[in-house]
């Protein structure tokens, strides 16, 4: 079955029309939705790479802020969103400053828990650039908690996946906590 046809059923089963007006092209733009957020099962994060990894003697922490995001939950397949904090101290090589955003949107652009999500850009990167360690924070709003079931609009999740000298010495764990600004003391 088509994702416009099993549209149209779902239109159907909750008692709408999707030959009225305003539903008629609703499938036709739901499933182009489902392919654009969902884009990340078509990309492959070593590629996105394309050759933007460098030697260079530089050994302090990297940290790119802020870096926004959408996701699907896979529980419900409503939207959660947020922001991911990413660092990585180099071990001779340094990854081109755009590749971080772009390898955090193909792990989000899945359906995806924010859990493994976080562990999988850590991963990803401490597979590849073999640093001497990497942090990833990611602070979610999900939907699915806001709109249905517990309903609580004011609770975000905040996970951490902490590798190498980030999870090893406390120090270079509270350094990059407190850059990003997240206290580690409760």
């Amino acid at each position: 079955m088509s994702v416009e046809n099993a549209v149209k059923e779902i239109l159907k089963e909750i008692g709408e029309d999707p030959k009225r007006e305003g539903l008629k092209n609703t499938p036709d733009r739901v499933m182009r939705l489902y392919k654009e957020i969902t884009s990340g099962y078509q990309e492959d994060p070593k590629e996105i790479i394309n050759g933007a990894i460098y030697n260079i003697d530089y050994d302090e922490m990297v940290i790119v802020k802020d870096i926004e995001f959408y996701s699907l939950c896979e529980h419900h397949m409503l939207p959660f969103f947020g922001k991911a904090q990413v660092a990585y101290i180099p071990k001779k090589k340094v990854i081109g400053l755009s590749k971080i955003p772009r390898i955090v949107e193909v792990y989000a652009r899945r359906l995806q828990v924010q859990e493994r999500m976080t562990v999988q850009i850590a991963n990803f990167l401490n597979e590849t650039l073999k640093p001497k360690g990497v942090a990833v924070v990611v602070n979610g709003y999900h939907l699915c908690m806001a709109m249905r079931g517990v309903r609580k609009s004011d609770a975000n999740m905040l996970t951490s996946s902490m590798l190498g000298a980030f999870r090893n010495d406390e120090r270079t764990r509270a350094e990059f906590l407190s850059l990003i600004g997240h206290n580690s003391q409760r």
